[in-house]
């Protein structure tokens, strides 16, 4: 794919970063669960993926307390604190297909990452996957560039603003239940992309029952769905 410039009908493209770009979804909520297990509350990776992916923040946090029925220990924090340490010191592995499609766009073609995930973590790893450049100063995060991220549709309508672009004429990739449901809200073009080694069985349906446009299981079929 890489060798071919991709034709997009779109004004912009706008990408989620965890499970669209990199694979950060299964072993993060492969994590969260085990955690949650380990002190006394049954949790499965399906759970915390269905339940948890895409969230930031308060919302985050607030999600798996309600899970919980109760207030988090600290000893939760500071895990996850270590956990995302660990992880920004190695790096994460991209999507597969994915450095190749983003290299296939037009360089002409404005382009934004809308993640609920830090800028810090954000340009760590596309830092990691070589994909830095491709994305300049419109890398925008639901932690600190809205006051309501995901599943809001505040962050899309941000970076459609910056990029200048009508949001009515972008296309948006998300993995994410939760990240699906704010993408449609904001009147774009949403592909739910289903990559991500997290994407289990079934997980197509509940994006396309949240009202996507389309779905793609790799990055060949976005690339023909932008065409």
């Amino acid at each position: 794919m890489s060798g071919n410039i991709v034709s997009v009908r779109f004004d912009a493209l706008l990408f989620d970063f965890d499970g669209v770009l990199i694979e950060s979804e299964a072993s993060g909520n492969r994590h969260i669960a085990e955690w949650l297990t380990a002190a006394g509350w049954p949790t499965t990776v399906e759970h915390s993926t269905a339940h948890f992916m895409g969230l930031s923040g308060a919302s985050f946090l607030q999600a798996i307390e309600r899970h919980i029925g109760g207030p988090l220990p600290e000893a939760f924090h500071a895990e996850r604190a270590a956990e995302n340490a660990r992880v920004l010191a190695e790096g994460v592995d991209a999507v597969e297909g994915a450095v190749a499609f983003v290299r296939s766009l037009p360089p002409e073609l404005p382009r934004a990452i809308v993640s609920s995930s830090s800028t810090e973590w954000i340009d760590r790893h596309l830092r990691h996957i070589g994909l830095r450049d491709a994305f300049g100063s419109h890398i925008y995060s639901g932690k600190e560039h809205v006051a309501r991220g995901k599943p809001a549709p505040d962050l899309y309508l941000h970076a459609a603003r910056e990029l200048g672009v009508d949001i009515a004429r972008t296309a948006i990739l998300e993995d994410s239940p939760v990240g699906a449901t704010g993408a449609v809200a904001s009147g774009a073009y949403v592909i739910g992309l289903c990559a991500g080694t997290h994407c289990d069985v079934g997980h197509d349906e509940r994006l396309r029952a949240l009202g996507v446009d389309a779905i793609a299981q790799d990055f060949a079929e976005v690339a023909a769905l932008l065409a």
